[in-house]
């Protein structure tokens, strides 16, 4: 969960406000600010299918990171992130088509919603562990799904509910060249709200829970608190991620968000790595391009002899859910502590001072 970071030789650290900085050299910082500002030119150069990749990326990279924190950070289990998604789509498009509150307004008030409903469930299973915490999170998962199936006025049950576009200051971002600032803001945003968080007294309290919760006690750190603080805040995340993805779709339906979708979830923070902020957003980036890649080969498998068997034809469906299967076992044999951790190797290897963050 953690990797030796190198730095050129005479950078010295003198302070802990210097040790504990977001990036490590002036270059990281420059190169961070020159990426920032490349993304804001993609949309004159790229078309709409890469744009719509990355605001898939932004929108459930929120999401992840979130449950990273609640898992990676302070060792906890959740089965219900998608669920908690869910509930914070269907909030932001009720807060508006309910109360008529400006979209961009019901974007964090859908938040702190589903950080109020992710503290309820987490108030019992902040004094369970294990086995027994992961079955109370799948039991939230099931509830808040039938919820959704039940509360008509809330999410329109089996038909759905309409979310309306962005809009600010009368502009309207119902396109995807529009959205994508929206998203890249949000992701930019949010990631640097979490980076800014483990660096905090909170934060590390967090890991000090995840690490040794008994020491963590010793010290002061009340248990409970955290866990519950954590719980909050990885739900606050799902609801934003899930705002987005409302906003973005102008539809939401409850048959997206179903156990699968939490298994997702936990696929992106297992193959990004576990503990990494950064490794979250590796692993998103990786499921979500996962899908395309398998689209292109079962495309070119159709024009073999094999993809003409009657067998194979109708395996082809379930490659996708297979795969994701496949690849969290593969990771977790091979690369338990994921991309993140592949990615520190090949630079401490290498010696990439510059990226040595």
């Amino acid at each position: 969960m953690s990797s030796l970071a190198m730095r050129p030789c005479g950078d010295f650290r003198t302070s802990y406000k210097k040790d504990n900085t977001i990036f490590e050299t002036k270059t990281i910082r420059l190169v961070a600010i020159l990426a920032i500002a490349a993304a804001c030119l993609a949309p004159l150069v790229l078309d709409g299918y890469f744009l719509t990749l990355f605001i898939q990326i932004s929108y459930l990279g929120i999401a992840a990171l979130g449950l990273n924190i609640l898992v990676g950070f302070t060792g906890q289990i959740s089965l219900g992130h998608g669920a908690f998604f869910g509930f914070g789509a269907f909030a932001s498009a009720w807060l508006n088509t309910s109360f008529n509150i400006p979209v961009a307004l019901c974007i964090p008030m859908a938040g702190f919603l589903t950080m109020a409903v992710g503290m309820m469930f987490g108030m019992p299973a902040a004094r369970i562990k294990g086995l027994y915490l992961a079955i109370a999170t799948l039991a939230a998962q099931f509830i808040i799904e039938d919820f959704f199936a039940r509360a008509e006025w809330f999410s329109g049950g089996s038909s759905g509910s309409m979310a309306a576009p962005v809009n600010l200051l009368g502009f309207e971002f119902d396109t995807d060249q529009s959205f994508y600032y929206i998203a890249l803001f949000a992701l930019v945003f949010m990631y640097i709200w979490g980076c800014n968080l483990m660096r905090s007294r909170d934060g590390r309290a967090f890991v000090a829970v995840r690490d040794h919760y008994l020491s963590a006690e010793i010290m002061g750190v009340k248990l409970n608190k955290y866990r519950l603080l954590s719980f909050g805040i990885s739900s606050f995340y799902a609801g934003i991620g899930g705002a987005l993805y409302a906003h973005y779709l102008g539809y939401v339906s409850a048959e997206g968000f179903t156990i699968f979708m939490s298994i997702q979830f936990l696929a992106m923070i297992i193959i990004g790595g576990l503990g990494s902020i950064k490794g979250t957003l590796m692993g998103v980036i990786f499921m979500v391009l996962l899908p395309e890649m398998l689209e292109t080969g079962v495309g070119l498998m159709k024009y073999t002899d094999w993809g003409n068997i009657p067998m194979v034809t109708d395996g082809l469906a379930y490659i996708k859910e297979m795969a994701i299967g496949l690849v969290i076992i593969l990771f977790l044999i091979f690369e338990p502590e994921g991309l993140a951790h592949r990615w520190a190797q090949i630079k401490n290897y290498w010696k990439f001072y510059p990226f040595s963050y």
